[in-house]
């Protein structure tokens, strides 16, 4: 999600007016400088079409055009944060419901997102990235997938896939997609009955058990996250494929064995940067060198940047979108892999959260009052903006078949695995 509002002041000359702030029930009307400095935010987003309102009603808008949306600040220091650090300030002003938008959200986050085109700010270059060490990996797990198992089943596909679907046709449902996107992993590794298969962050299960029950293999399924475990096992019993998958509560960097396929879905994006070359340690030691492959499927970049402030904040802390560059150097390369294969699927993505954003909307009273305002306007915003993301080319999201080093690739085309899937 970017939030490219961007005026022609520099930062120190917005300190001096964060420090002539005053609090927001104080302030009745809009001042000169509150008008001036609207007016700057207003000529930097013109292209989106996206009106601004201060608090008291003014707006620097063209009134004779049409508007997308509007975005009401509420006071002067939503306008200010705006102005001096939107990437964090936006999402932290809607959260908190100092900034609100009048119109349909998705459009006016998609035509904000649009202004610009990814690039590091001088904020970017200066944060530090924290390592993610054992503990803090099973710290940022907790934040976010351990909500409760009742949260995501609000809005989630009923087998609770919370990564990208696949759309072979338009017409396809959300649970429909989500089902064809796990048989294309099957379909692109070629798996084989009795094979022994290796996935590392592995949700509430539904890869490991769709690979189990349609094509016989064994699977052994790595997590951090308690709730997410707990699902899985139990579905896996309910179903009678305990003895074929083994749902594990440990971390990537301690998995054992060496086995006929390696997939992470969804995983990668929270290794993080300077954990990428221990991923390799893992692919070298675990993928056999005969015969063995794997595939990764993760949200990536076209450039190397951080994520947005306001997610690393708020929803992913620690996480880290990599480019292909980055994973081929650091991961696949040290760990002797060739890339046979690489498909970017982000326009899937950008439905995929379209499909989430809409059923999500219709179960936000029922989130709203089980956890609160502020959390259900993030999550809102965060639907909307990952939207934004993958349908401007914010974001991407790669699937990247590989094989060690000098091994015969699984398939002579890539043409049967985009076939009609043969599961339903």
């Amino acid at each position: 999600m970017s939030t490219p509002i961007r005026p022609s002041i520099g930062p120190s000359g917005i300190e001096q007016l964060l420090r002539r702030d005053q609090p927001a029930a104080s302030v009745r009307h809009s001042g000169r400088i509150d008008r001036w400095l609207v007016a700057h935010l207003q000529r930097s987003i013109a292209p989106a079409a996206v009106r601004l309102e201060l608090w008291d009603g003014s707006s620097p808008y063209d009134d004779s055009a049409t508007p997308l949306g509007s975005l009401v600040i509420h006071d002067r220091r939503t306008l200010i944060g705006l102005a001096l650090h939107p990437d964090l300030q936006f999402g932290e002003s809607y959260m908190a419901g100092r900034l609100e938008v009048r119109g349909p959200l998705e459009p006016v986050v998609e035509a904000l997102t649009r202004l610009s085109q990814p690039h590091a700010t001088w904020r970017d270059r200066l944060t530090p990235t924290l390592p993610n060490t054992l503990s803090a990996s099973r710290r940022n797990v907790h934040s976010h997938y351990d909500l409760g198992n009742d949260f995501y089943q609000l809005w989630l596909d009923r087998h609770l896939v919370y990564t990208c679907a696949y759309y072979s046709n338009e017409q396809m449902s959300l649970d429909e997609a989500q089902l064809a996107k796990l048989d294309l992993v099957c379909r692109k590794l070629r798996l084989r009955r009795g094979e022994r298969v290796l996935e590392t962050g592995c949700g509430w299960g539904a890869l490991a058990l769709h690979m189990a029950r349609h094509y016989g293999v064994h699977v052994r399924a790595f997590n951090l996250s308690p709730e997410q475990l707990s699902f899985a096992r139990e579905r896996a019993a309910r179903e009678r494929l305990t003895d074929r998958v083994e749902f594990i509560d440990e971390d990537y960097r301690n998995v054992t064995g060496q086995y006929d396929a390696f997939v992470s879905v969804g995983m990668l994006e929270h290794v993080g940067l300077r954990h990428l070359q221990t991923a390799a340690a893992v692919l070298r030691r675990t993928i056999r060198p005969d015969g063995g492959r794997g595939l990764l499927h993760f949200i990536g970049r076209d450039v190397p940047i951080p994520l947005n402030a306001w997610v690393r904040r708020r929803i992913f802390p620690g996480a880290y979108t990599p480019t292909i560059a980055e994973v081929a150097t650091h991961t696949l390369a040290p760990a002797g892999m060739s890339i046979i294969d690489i498909e970017n699927l982000r326009l899937h993505y950008a439905r995929t959260l379209a499909h989430w954003s809409e059923r999500f909307a219709l179960v936000k009273d029922r989130v709203r009052q089980a956890y609160g305002d502020e959390f259900q306007r993030a999550w809102e915003l965060y639907l909307a903006g990952s939207q934004a993301a993958f349908a401007t080319g914010w974001m991407q999201l790669f699937q990247i078949l590989f094989v060690p080093r000098g091994s015969v690739p699984p398939s002579w085309t890539r043409s049967d695995p985009h076939e009609v899937p043969r599961v339903t």
